[in-house]
Order: structure tokens, then C-alpha cells, then sequence
């Protein structure tokens, strides 16, 4: 990025950061980095699925159906605890030897944690063991995430021409509703293509295994990409750095504060809505299952479709006023969230996710080329990553069993609805702290 368009927390290392690829190259990356994304979420979100579902009746059955719900989703934080960790080791990586290797280890880490969630025994047949593995086999996922992120969403900027890098950078966005789609259509195909008794001895197994197909193609799909042409030009230039978290602590320690706490709310309402919202439907509100997961996926295609415009708008106006139009969104829209919600009415679910994920979707866009516009190029991948990790930590690792508590403790869906709101506050200051990134090319004028 030259400094014309990188504001005062970034700032320019090589020509590769103002020209890009070749446009074949550009397209290929994008497309690269959402079915890599897709993949790599489709495997985290099966197992939100599944705990929202099943892993209180397999891995929690001494608890009643209440306690066991509480722990599966207290599992499905633990994996978020993991992921500053991945976000350090493959940020250090990344840095060093190269984003594209990285985006492979992070592929096969995924998927063989996934497939061993798929075989696991459950607690009737080795006891205390099953949950212990769960756990660690969670960590495994959230290791891989730590890093996942960061390298799709570098590469998919670092290729992209500079005026086009917030368009270019929603790919990698995308992966997560689509990794969600996928995840609940799959589901519903094997719920509906099972009996209940059939679905809770066997039946969720079967998406944690077809993970090994996805990975496959995905593995095939990231080895034919290009490195970087940012990295590329550090390597050739031993512009590398030595330590690139370090020097990231060292020069940019106000951006990589603001950059995590912007990415709490949006984490914790994001997991609220793809996690939590299942099991509130069909345990609290009893609508039933297949009704609730298609309201998810109608919500996930409104966050897909508003991923791409918030980050074509940034390109346009700005990362920092399309960010901050989705947050306040996310600010106002919690309570009449769960007052449409709560009617059980199918068109007044659908309106409440649509609004909801229309506010993530603006929030989330642009973030890919916010992120990567406010750390140097040798130390991006670490302050990228790292930043995206600390936010979803902080935000979304434990918001569903946050969620389901605060709902169990008094009784009504406003104590969640004010614990959003809460979230979105803190990231909304965030949000107006941050220093803008990107300056839009000023429209040419009539002679």
C-alpha cells in the first residue's frame, strides 16, 4: 500500500503492496481462499452444530438436558482459548517461510481433527475419556483457525490490485456463512434421511466425515496457488522479520488493542447466531428443528450477500465507515432481535436474522483489508491473525454458553439481548478509535 492510501497505522514495504497480480492470478487466489475458508469453517461449525444438537446426549449424560447443553457449549469454547496460540505460531510462520504453506498445514490440521470428532467414542462406551478427547480434539480446531484466517485473507489482499482489496478480500469473509450453509445443509439432509433414534447413535457422525473429502479438495486446490507477491518480494529483498509478534507488540501495539476488541462483538452476536440460536429455537421457543435450521441458513445467505457489499462499499467510501455503519446496527438491533424471535412466527424469525446478519455482514467484509492495511507486511500475518484470535476469544468463544446461562438464570431472552448489546458498545468505541486505512480514489472531473 503506498502512503497515500495506508493512514497512520500502516505504512509501505515494497512495490508488490501497490501493484498485485495478474488478474487470472487475482481470480484464482479469490476463489482459492473462499473454498479453502468454506472448508476450513464447514469443519468448525458441524461441531457447533453438533453441540447445539447431540454432544450433551453422547458426551454429557450424566448431566440433565439443560447441564449437558451448558457443558457441549463450554467445549465449543475451549477451541476459541486455542486460537491466539495458532494465531502466534502460524502468524510466525506465515511471516517466516510463507502464507500459502501455512494455509495447507492449517487445511490438514482441521481435517484430521474434525474426522476424529467423527470416530469418537462416546461416553457410554469409554467413560470420562470421551469428553477429555472432545476437548483436546476442539483445541486441535481452534490451533487451526488461529491461522486459517490470516493467511486466506493475506493472500487474497496481497494479490489483489490496491483499489480492489476490500472486494478481493471479502472471499476469505464468505468462507464463514458458506462453512455454515454447508454445515446445516448437511444436517438436515442426514436428520431428515434418519430416524431421531438412528441421528443420536449414528446419523452426526456422518458430517464430521465427509470432512475428509472436503479437506482433499481443498489441500488439491491451495497447492496450485502462487505465494504472495508481498512475501515473495520480503523473501527476495531479506526483509523478513526475525521475531514478527515481537515487532508487532513493539510498533503496533494501539492497533493490534483496536483491531481486537473491534472484532468482539461481531464475534460473540456472530456466535450467538450460528451456535446459540439453534438450541434457543428448538429447546426453549420448541420449533422445531428443521424450521430453525432453515432460518439459519436464510440468515447465513444475508450475511454472505452483505459480507460482499460491506466490502465493495469499503472500497468506495472507506474500511472504517462501513465497519462502523454494521456496528451500530449490531448496537440497536438485539432487542427487537429477540422480540421478533420470540413470536415463533416464521416471517418474523426470518426478519430478525436477515437485520442481524446484515449488521455482521457490514462488520465483517471489510476486515480482511482493514486488518491487513494496518500492519507492515513483515509483521502482517502476525498482527493480522493474532488480532482476529484475541477478538474471537474475548467475543465469541464462550458467548452461546454465556447466552444459554443468561437465559436459564432469568428467564427471558432480554438478558441476552442486553449481553449483545453490551459487546456491540465496547467494539462500536473500538470501531471509532481506529485510524482509516484505505483513502478512495477521488472520482475523475469533467473538463
Amino acid at each position: 500500500m503506498t502512503e497515500q492510501q495506508a493512514g497512520p497505522g500502516a505504512g509501505p514495504t515494497s512495490a508488490a503492496d501497490t501493484t498485485g497480480s495478474a488478474p487470472a492470478q487475482v481470480r484464482r487466489v479469490a476463489a482459492t481462499s473462499a473454498i479453502g475458508t468454506t472448508i476450513e469453517w464447514y469443519d468448525f461449525f458441524i461441531y457447533a452444530t453438533a453441540a447445539a444438537l447431540v454432544f450433551n446426549s453422547q458426551f454429557f449424560t450424566t448431566m440433565s438436558a439443560a447441564s449437558g447443553t451448558l457443558a457441549a457449549f463450554a467445549t465449543l469454547g475451549v477451541g476459541l482459548v486455542a486460537r491466539p496460540l495458532g494465531g502466534i505460531v502460524w502468524g510466525h510462520f506465515g511471516d517466516r517461510l510463507g502464507r500459502k504453506k501455512m494455509l495447507v498445514f492449517s487445511l490438514l490440521l482441521m481435517g484430521v481433527a474434525t474426522v476424529g470428532v467423527g470416530l469418537l467414542p462416546t461416553y457410554g462406551q469409554i467413560g470420562v475419556a470421551a469428553p477429555v478427547l472432545l476437548v483436546v480434539l476442539r483445541l486441535l480446531q481452534g490451533l487451526s483457525a488461529g491461522g486459517e484466517w490470516g493467511g486466506a485473507a493475506l493472500m487474497a489482499v496481497e494479490h489483489a490490485p490496491p483499489g480492489r482489496r476490500g472486494r478481493y478480500g471479502s472471499f476469505p469473509q464468505i468462507g464463514v456463512p458458506a462453512g455454515l450453509i454447508l454445515a446445516q445443509l448437511v444436517f438436515l439432509v442426514v436428520s431428515n434421511l434418519t430416524t431421531p433414534e438412528q441421528f443420536a447413535a449414528w446419523g452426526w457422525r456422518i458430517p464430521f466425515l465427509l470432512s475428509i473429502l472436503l479437506v482433499v479438495v481443498g489441500l488439491v486446490i491451495r497447492l496450485r496457488v502462487e505465494e504472495s507477491p508481498v512475501f515473495a518480494m520480503l523473501r527476495q529483498n531479506r526483509g523478513r522479520s526475525r521475531a514478527p509478534i515481537l515487532e508487532v507488540f513493539r510498533h503496533r501495539p494501539r492497533e493490534l488493542v483496536l483491531a481486537s476488541v473491534s472484532f468482539i462483538a461481531n464475534n460473540a452476536i456472530g456466535y450467538i447466531f450460528l451456535a446459540y440460536l439453534l438450541s434457543y429455537g428448538t429447546q426453549v421457543l420448541e420449533v422445531p428443528r428443521n424450521t430453525m435450521i432453515v432460518v439459519v441458513i436464510i440468515g447465513s445467505l444475508s450475511w454472505l450477500v452483505s459480507i460482499v457489499a460491506g466490502a465493495i462499499w469499503s472500497d468506495r467510501v472507506g474500511r472504517k465507515r462501513a465497519y462502523l455503519v454494521g456496528s451500530v446496527l449490531l448496537v440497536v438491533w438485539p432487542v427487537p432481535f429477540f422480540l421478533l424471535l420470540d413470536t415463533t412466527g416464521f416471517a418474523a424469525m426470518v426478519v430478525a436474522v436477515v437485520v442481524l446478519t446484515v449488521g455482521l455482514g457490514l462488520s465483517y467484509g471489510p476486515q480482511s483489508a482493514l486488518f491487513a492495511e494496518m500492519f507492515e507486511a513483515r509483521f502482517r500475518y502476525s498482527g493480522a491473525s493474532f488480532s482476529y484470535a484475541v477478538g474471537a476469544v474475548l467475543g465469541g468463544g464462550f458467548a452461546p454458553l454465556i447466552a444459554a446461562a443468561l437465559q436459564q438464570g432469568y428467564g427471558t431472552s432480554m438478558a441476552v439481548a442486553a449481553y449483545m448489546v453490551v459487546v456491540a458498545v465496547i467494539s462500536l468505541v473500538a470501531v471509532l478509535l481506529i485510524r482509516e486505512t484505505h483513502r478512495p480514489a477521488a472520482p475523475a472531473r469533467l473538463s
